[in-house]
């Protein structure tokens, strides 16, 4: 349930419930598309050819931009519901089952630093992650206030880890829009 003790939708996909953690910003780190390499062969030896497309996507994915130290994986496949081949697969390959819900499944590494999304190939939320990933390489300025942002919100003590994720959501909004922002 969130902090005021209402169930929420996030409440209904969430394996495991909310977590409280807290975020913490490092350095952009050269060693993470290495480290997204081998996560993508990874999802390719556990989903094989299910597996159309896999993108690195997320802060780790945009050079020179500090992170969360998490590689996130964003993994198009023809029917993410199809829950037979893609959690058993992925369980096996090591993964686990973090969020399930209709046309996304969330999976992590134990260590929890490594997040892989599965979606279709039409679904509008894998356009989004791949053009602001895009619009963060391309734009200094973008990737600069961006950092700050993400800078400014890690001070803050978050109840669940969610709510971080949900308070750049307008940022976000903005640079996919293409609007002027100031964080």
């Amino acid at each position: 349930m969130n902090p005021g003790g209402q169930r929420t939708q996030l409440d209904d996909v969430l394996i495991g419930g909310r977590e409280r953690r807290q975020v913490v910003i490092v350095d952009y780190d050269p060693a993470w598309p290495a480290r997204f390499e081998r996560e993508r062969d990874r999802v390719r030896r556990a989903l094989g050819a299910s597996a159309d497309r896999i993108e690195h996507i997320g802060s780790t994915a945009v050079p020179g931009l500090a992170a969360k130290p998490i590689i996130d994986v964003l993994v198009a496949v023809a029917d993410p519901d199809d829950d037979a081949l893609i959690v058993a697969a992925m369980e096996a390959a090591g993964y686990e089952l973090r969020v399930r819900e209709p046309g996304h499944r969330m999976f992590r590494t134990p260590a929890r630093d490594v997040h892989v999304h599965i979606r279709s190939e039409r679904d509008p939320e894998l356009l989004r992650h791949l053009s602001f990933r895009d619009r963060l390489r391309r734009s200094p300025d973008d990737r600069l206030a961006y950092q700050r942002l993400k800078r400014e919100l890690a001070t803050r003590d978050w109840d669940d880890i969610n709510e971080y994720a949900e308070a750049k959501g307008p940022f976000i909004a903005a640079v996919l829009a293409g609007e002027d922002r100031d964080p």
